[in-house]
């Protein structure tokens, strides 16, 4: 019997062993389709994203992963810093313009071009990679025909602007074997192409419906990784998880929104100066001080104006000084100056990275509210009499208690109070405190009054 329980016991100890030991389904299907999301305006939020998704593809050994984009574009340090590190994945990147309806211009077009494998939806467009920067026509001067030599850009900034913007999607075309004369075309003459034509011109590799379809299509297909090593995708059965941003990316996303990093340098910057005006306050400091710190690591990640943001500084303490001496004209100044810098603040480099008109008007009212109200009322309660201390016990009337020779004891201010006099007074007379030293008052016979109230 003993040899029968513990028989039963080691098959049970043995089947919870092998239970334990069982992979998940996704463990069992080592093929893992890993999503990445881009929907809006390309940062470093999204830079920051995709970086944390490869390197958790890469330690998970994942198939391969989607990066699925709807993007107008975005900055051009953020675009270049996502396709490094997607030339430098182990893990085939799919890029996938999806859903219907989404597009991937300008920075978008030269990350899909990077991607191992390059796939549209129905209905989706890319294209449109010219330089923000380059604003107003890419044509030069007239030729002698009176027409535009297009392939002439107006200066020497903007055609090395162009020419390298050129190079760099040339070079990612020929790398992953597409269309480098289209793809020169998108940045010279922000050319667009809709999800067939880009397949008729090769300037992607299929067309795919949903990402079920997707994954179809491109199993078996055989890609190069970086190192130069092949890869053929077996992608037809994969597990399919999609990748949340971490907390990073998240915080990023919030505080790289151009108009959150200009309140937060706005409110640092007014905690802080409220603070030098009333010390001790102490919270106006400390949420000024952390506000401004996030904000200026916020600009740092951000295409400055820095000419935009001396302005800012500039009307900032024109306000200030118009609080405390009040001119008018500095005042104006300061509005003019605050405004014309928060308009320059951010230059125009990419779609979704600039300042919102309402931003900039309800802070702009807000502030010189601020400066004009708040910094104005400090102003003339720091001019106010002093309500405690030796001023506020000047010219108090007192009640003299009890007298002899030149000192004796007053009653004033509620208290009973030790007191000095040049004088002789008499008990229950009312005199008038001159001074106050340590904590004896110095008091003097108060001045007779006139009928109408003043002295005699």
């Amino acid at each position: 019997m003993q040899t029968m329980k513990a028989a039963l016991v080691a098959a049970i100890g043995v089947a919870a062993l092998m239970c334990g030991l069982r992979p998940s389904p996704a463990e069992e299907n080592s093929r893992l389709a890993l999503i990445v999301s881009i929907d809006g305006a390309i940062g470093p939020a999204s830079a920051s994203y995709v970086k944390e998704a490869l390197a958790k593809a890469s330690e998970r050994r994942a198939e391969i992963v989607l990066l699925r984009m709807n993007t107008p574009g975005g900055l051009n340090s953020s675009m270049r810093e996502i396709i490094a590190d997607v030339l430098a994945s182990p893990i085939p990147v799919v890029g996938y313009v999806a859903p219907s309806g989404a597009h991937a211009a300008s920075a978008g077009t030269y990350i899909l071009y990077a991607s191992h494998i390059a796939a549209m939806a129905p209905g989706t467009n890319i294209g449109a990679a010219t330089p923000v920067q380059l604003s107003g026509p890419l044509g030069g001067t007239p030729d002698k025909d009176g027409k535009d030599k297009k392939d002439e850009p107006k200066d020497a900034m903007m055609a090395k602007v162009t020419n390298d913007a050129v190079a760099f999607i040339r070079s990612l075309a020929e790398l992953r074997g597409r269309n480098a004369e289209w793809a020169e075309k998108a940045v010279r003459e922000a050319a667009t192409l809709s999800a067939n034509a880009a397949l008729e011109a090769h300037a992607i590799d299929l067309v795919a419906r949903d990402q079920a379809e997707l994954l179809r299509q491109i199993d078996g297909r055989v890609v190069e990784v970086a190192g130069g090593k092949t890869q053929r995708l077996v992608t037809k059965d994969a597990v399919v998880e999609a990748i949340d941003p971490g907390r990073i990316s998240r915080f990023l996303a919030v505080i790289t929104d151009p108009n959150v990093a200009f309140i937060l340098l706005m409110v640092g910057i007014y905690g802080v100066i409220f603070e030098f005006i009333s010390p001790g306050a102490v919270a106006p400091g400390v949420v000024g001080a952390i506000c401004l710190l996030i904000g200026l690591y916020a600009l740092n990640l951000l295409p400055v104006n820095y000419a935009g943001l001396a302005l800012m500084l500039v009307g900032l303490v024109l306000l200030t000084i118009e609080a405390f001496n009040p001119t008018v004209v500095i005042g104006l100044g300061g509005i003019i100056a605050f405004v014309l810098g928060a308009l320059m603040l951010f230059r125009g480099e990419a779609p979704g990275y600039q300042l919102s008109w309402w931003v900039i008007g309800i802070t702009a009212s807000v502030f010189v509210g601020f400066a004009l109200v708040v910094l104005g009322s400090l102003r003339r309660v720091g001019k106010a009499p002093a309500l405690v201390g030796a001023k506020a016990m000047r010219g108090l009337p007192a009640e003299v208690l009890d007298w002899n020779g030149n000192e004796g004891h007053v009653f004033a201010h509620g208290e009973r109070w030790q007191a000095r006099g040049a004088e002789t007074f008499k008990p229950g007379e009312t005199v008038e405190v001159a001074n106050v030293v340590d904590l004896t008052l110095l008091i003097r016979r108060a001045p007779a009054r006139t009928g109408e109230g003043g002295p005699s």
